[in-house]
């Protein structure tokens, strides 16, 4: 999941991040209104927790925009005024909930979770791939009877590819996964999933596709087919066979070109 957390106090945005991060969420932060709508246009998130009162392009704005456009993001609106009639007017700008300060940073982890359980789209709560279960909400993953002791990237890559179901490229990855600090030009992706498959074990599931990225596969080992009798193999049969009919005819037969006489 990615989440852009837009608040005018660095402090409060900052301590919102964090804990939206220590759920394994993947974060992006803008501090006014004008960074919040250049990030808008670059990434498709899951969640925006938008400051009404942000500075810049307003918030208002910001929500018309992701509300009306074609982003399936779910907007979580924070305001310090918290009247019914403040909340009435948010609610009708389009946004998907509203929350007063000051919050309970639980309370408002729990409610960018359940907005994103509700987006177009969205996930199960539990998903299911082979013999693997993930469950988002508990952070928790097995594989059969076994628990999977996963970081938090490792996490995410496996929620990725079992959310999707086909093949996810490394940038379609970072972009899930991970959040702006993350290089582009480097190798971060290649490690999460040699450990994940590590962390898996055997028969193994995921599946490099050449050029395309990865994939989940059923996760068992097809049973090669055994290969045809050869020809020559099936001469030597009938071979056989034919020596064991003339045994018992006595009659005159040719066997290898010539003549022979059986007892």
């Amino acid at each position: 999941m990615r989440v852009l957390v837009v608040e005018g106090s660095v402090s409060q945005a900052d301590v919102i991040a964090k804990g939206l991060r220590l759920q394994g969420i993947a974060v992006d932060v803008a501090y006014d209104g004008d960074d919040a709508a250049r990030k808008l246009a670059l990434t498709d998130y899951h969640v925006v927790v938008l400051e009404r009162s942000v500075p810049g392009r307003a918030g208002d704005d910001l929500c018309q925009q992701i509300t009306t456009g074609e982003s399936r993001a779910m907007v979580l609106m924070l305001s310090g005024a918290a009247s019914p009639e403040e909340r009435i007017s948010g609610l009708e700008l389009g946004a998907d909930d509203y929350v007063g300060k000051p919050f309970h940073l639980r309370e408002l982890v729990l409610r960018v979770q359940a907005l994103a359980r509700r987006q177009p789209e969205a996930c199960p709560q539990v998903l299911r791939r082979a013999d693997i279960e993930l469950l988002p909400l508990q952070r928790t993953a097995r594989r059969g009877q076994r628990v999977l002791d996963l970081t938090a990237k490792e996490f995410g890559v496996l929620e990725a590819l079992m959310r999707t179901g086909t093949v996810l490229s490394s940038e379609d990855l970072l972009e899930q996964v991970w959040d702006e600090h993350a290089n582009p030009f480097t190798d971060v992706v290649r490690p999460v999933i040699c450990r994940l498959r590590h962390k898996l074990g055997t028969p193994p599931v995921i599946e490099t596709v050449p050029r395309a990225g990865y994939r989940l596969s059923n996760g068992t080992i097809d049973e090669p087919e055994p290969d045809p009798p050869s020809k020559t193999a099936l001469e030597r049969t009938v071979c056989v066979d034919a020596r064991s009919a003339c045994s018992c005819s006595g009659r005159l037969l040719t066997i290898g070109g010539g003549w022979h006489r059986t007892a």
